[in-house]
């Protein structure tokens, strides 16, 4: 019944050979791997506009010099992160970069602060979308945190069902959303060219404004530099894309950063001519598209898909973190199941996990997740700090052709990303001091996995073990019985294949049928000897632990090693189980942890 229900919402189980056919064209690829950098143009330039409004009205002419100085750290970045994907072909982005060139340490930094943005991704794009839902519906608005979390499974549940799927379903919004304020922009561009709008400008470029001070300035700049974050996603994911895998994600990476400038000028540069200031009840991105497009079909457009993107963001992190996750896992720093990948060739672990994290976090911020935003932006500064300067160390050891000029701009966009991180630091320490405590802690956590992993290698290898292999004189067999049985006698007879002596153990709660048992076991057992613990408890399993702790000190000294041989019987139909005491199952639980014991189980499977 469960692999029915399973297959009619994931679909069938494909075949290793089907792979292939999981990898990504160019097209799909800048759909599933760039809404969460394109969708923050939907809020970016508020955050700036938010900052600089403290001053007053007239300071906002200064978002233009800011975008363009965000700009410039988005060429800074897709520079770096083109030359990352064809440095590592293989994914990893930051991690591999940091990892390889800055040391171990650095390397785990990295990743765990991007492993933590994607479920800060999903949680706060999720929310986001929510909170425009519930705005356009009131009704809903008590609801906000189940819809949220719907919202989660709704996505969890498309990667479940494969990447080219999910990429397929969710590339057509994002063009849509792409569509819409290309559009919007190109006409609002034509009327201010053509006179048709007139200009509403609260100031001058390069009016001088009291209050205006250079740390409000970077405070705004790093405001609208979180308008880049999952610029990175593209750089873990190169193995998704068909071949030639790197010259395709560059491809992808550019149109992206192309896309999200354009996009990020044109709506800055109208939003200061229209003269157009935050307001609490509506966006700076509606308050535009009601200017430029009039308060019908295409300001409807705008908005819906505005929403669906921002919901759809979260598919970046459902894409970017299982891949990461994976070469974190094979680096054997995160747990193994995170390389396994399910009936659809996806990372299935990762993807339950993540969208289980999301939702976690969404509940318990109450889908109000504002205070989550800063330390989300703060955290993705870290590796892109890590990998510009990874990169530098990079080319000054290798010196390859044209180091000098990689370099340069690897230095700059490095300087310029620490900048950021460090404004975000300062001015919201309040807000993001949680991440100077909960990433050493992340980092401490792989390496004790690491050092788990390796204990595992070293007690594993095959010449120790067999080095190590004590050697025994004899086997002795434990079968705990409650009757006797098919199973039992089962039981009884594999034991006497493999042991030297076996010993029956029955548990007896002093009822009458223990002289009975005794009888009939002498009848049917006459060479095997029965003994019969009494339990004033009514426990099985503490009985028998004990019995075995105190043969095992006699088996030490005779040089006997100890088999507990259990009878279980195997229903039918899966309900049957509720029918039954499951104490076998009970005491191959407790006995797998009980030292110097082997354990072997005898199912015996019933017809009805």
């Amino acid at each position: 019944m469960f692999n029915q229900f399973k297959r009619l919402i994931i679909g069938k189980p494909k075949r290793n050979r089907e792979l292939k056919n999981e990898k990504i064209s160019k097209f799909k690829a800048l759909a599933i791997l760039s809404s969460d950098a394109l969708s923050s143009v939907a809020y970016g330039p508020e955050q700036i506009l938010l900052t600089l409004s403290i001053v007053g009205a007239a300071a906002a002419w200064y978002t233009l010099p800011i975008a363009v100085a965000v700009l410039i750290l988005l060429a800074a970045l897709t520079l770096s992160y083109r030359q990352i994907i064809y440095a590592y072909p293989k994914g990893g982005g930051a991690y591999m970069v940091s990892k390889s060139n800055l040391g171990e340490k650095w390397g785990l930094l990295a990743g765990g602060s991007l492993l933590v943005d994607y479920i800060l991704t999903v949680a706060v794009s999720i929310s986001s979308g929510a909170d425009a839902l519930v705005a356009a519906i009131p009704t809903l608005y008590s609801h906000k945190v189940l819809i949220a979390c719907l919202l989660v499974l709704f996505i969890l549940l498309l990667n479940l069902r494969g990447l080219t799927e999910s990429a397929t379903v969710l590339s057509y919004p994002v063009y849509l959303f792409i569509v819409g304020l290309i559009v919007m922009i190109i006409i609002g561009t034509f009327k201010v060219a053509t006179g048709q709008a007139e200009p509403h400008m609260q100031s001058a470029v390069g009016t001088a404004v009291p209050g205006v001070s250079l740390f409000l300035l970077l405070k705004a700049f790093s405001s609208g530099a979180s308008s880049l974050t999952g610029v990175e996603a593209i750089s873990n994911a190169v193995t998704n894309f068909k071949e030639p895998g790197p010259n395709n994600a560059v491809k992808t990476l550019i149109a992206m950063g192309s896309i999200l400038g354009f996009l990020l000028v044109g709506i800055v540069g109208l939003s200061y001519w229209y003269g157009i200031l935050p307001q609490e009840e509506t966006t700076v991105l509606s308050q535009l598209a009601k200017h430029v497009l009039g308060q019908n079909v295409a300001y409807y457009f705008v908005q819906v898909t505005t929403v669906m993107i921002l919901v759809l963001a979260a598919n970046t992190g459902f894409t970017a973190f299982p891949m990461l996750a994976a070469s974190m896992a094979k680096d054997k720093y995160m747990p193994v199941m995170f390389t396994a990948r399910g009936d659809r060739l996806g990372y299935s672990n990762s993807i339950i996990v993540l969208g289980v994290l999301a939702i976690i976090l969404i509940i318990l911020f109450d889908g109000k997740t504002e205070n989550l935003i800063p330390l989300y932006a703060t955290g993705v500064f870290i590796p892109f700090t890590l990998a510009q300067f990874g990169m530098v160390i990079k080319w000054i050891k290798g010196r390859e052709k044209g180091w000098a000029v990689k370099l340069i701009a690897n230095a700059v966009g490095g300087t310029i990303t620490f900048v950021v991180f460090m404004i975000f630091l300062i001015t919201k320490f309040n807000q993001v001091w949680p991440i100077l405590i909960f990433l050493p802690i992340v980092v401490i956590g792989f390496l004790k996995i690491r050092m788990h992993y390796r204990d595992i290698a070293e007690q594993l290898r095959s010449n120790a073990m067999i080095q190590d292999m004590p050697i025994v004189d004899k086997n002795l067999a434990l079968v705990p019985i409650s009757s006797i049985t098919s199973a039992v006698d089962k039981s009884i007879y594999y034991a006497q294949m493999i042991a030297d002596d076996v010993i029956a153990v029955h548990v007896s709660f002093g009822d009458k049928d223990e002289t009975c048992l005794q009888n009939k076991w002498k009848a049917h057992f006459p060479d095997i000897r029965l003994v019969i613990l009494r339990s004033e408890y009514r426990s099985v399993i503490r009985p028998i632990s004990r019995f075995i702790d105190k043969i095992n000190k006699k088996a030490n000294d005779k040089n006997y090693v100890i088999t507990v041989v259990v009878p279980q019987f195997v229903t039918k139909k899966p309900w049957h189980n509720f029918l039954h005491n499951q104490t076998s199952i009970r005491l191959k639980m407790h006995l797998f942890y009980q030292k110097n014991v082997i354990l072997a189980t005898i199912p015996y499977k019933l017809k009805k």
